[in-house]
């Protein structure tokens, strides 16, 4: 923290690189979950977006659904399973299905994008779908299938955060692969075809679900509208992808701020929330 950079010794000679601040772009375990974040922290550089208990928290979809339940926003039905139950998933399983019923959705707690996830249309499937998610970490999350619409929010700021209007993603079921030249954003509508009051409230949703998981800078939330009109989040991204034409900087340049105005301001209030806290 004393230099504020990164610090090279070669040839017994040592050099500072000094950093203004960093841009995490990195998503996953070890990157978008905190770990980064509070290197950062220990070093005194100012950094984009969220910080570490609000990154772990939100990579953990168990941490998630606790705080929003707390904070009374609706999500899907879930489930927990850890591995001191691992011994006993069979009878974990049997309970889940009956209390929810199918499908299901079984999710790694802690994964980038659908790593080590399934639908489990049955008993069977369940069991191997739990295990195929045990493999990716030590907790897995059940939820209930959800049908609907899939919305898309833009959160910004760390003082007074606000969001964008509400897009919507058309190709539902499509699975989302980073690995591949393409977006996610490609599929996006802005705005989405809700009346103004639903839109409002959806935003207010957003931006709630921000505050109450402690996010700061950016997120990317994620909403169903279910076809009897119930509104669930569905998961707070605190590293949204920031190509041309992913969702994000879509969503925030349909309200006035174009992608270079963008990176411009998230770096520079990066620097003023760490002027306050270093």
């Amino acid at each position: 923290p004393l230099h504020r950079g990164i610090i090279t010794i070669e040839n017994g000679e040592t050099s500072v690189k000094k950093i203004d601040v960093v841009f995490p772009v990195l998503i996953g375990r070890k990157s978008g979950d905190g770990s980064l974040q509070g290197l950062l922290n220990m070093s005194g550089i100012p950094y984009v977006g969220c910080g570490l208990l609000a990154s772990a928290s939100c990579m953990d979809k168990s941490h998630t659904h606790m705080v929003l339940d707390d904070y009374g926003i609706k999500t899907a039905k879930w489930e927990l399973i850890t591995q001191r139950e691992i011994n006993s998933i069979d009878e974990r399983c049997t309970e889940i299905a009956a209390e929810m019923g199918f499908p299901l959705i079984v999710k790694p707690a802690n994964s980038g994008s659908s790593v080590g996830s399934s639908i489990a249309e049955d008993a069977d499937s369940l069991a191997a779908a739990v295990k195929l998610a045990f493999l990716n970490d030590n907790k897995v999350i059940v939820e209930k299938y959800v049908s609907g619409r899939k919305l898309e929010a833009a959160v910004f700021g760390y003082d007074n955060p606000f969001s964008s209007y509400i897009g919507e993603i058309l190709s539902v079921d499509k699975v989302y692969d980073p690995t591949v030249n393409k977006s996610s954003g490609d599929d996006l509508v802005i705005p989405a075809d809700l009346p103004m009051e639903l839109m409002n409230d959806i935003r207010a949703v957003a931006v709630k679900a921000f505050k109450a998981l402690g996010c700061k800078g950016m997120a990317r939330i994620d909403f169903f509208l279910t076809d009897d009109g119930e509104l669930l989040l569905n998961k707070v991204g605190t590293t949204p992808g920031l190509r041309k034409n992913s969702v994000y900087p879509k969503l925030m340049e349909h309200l006035g701020m174009s992608r270079p105005y963008l990176m411009d301001k998230l770096m520079e209030q990066a620097i003023e929330n760490a002027e306050r806290n270093y």
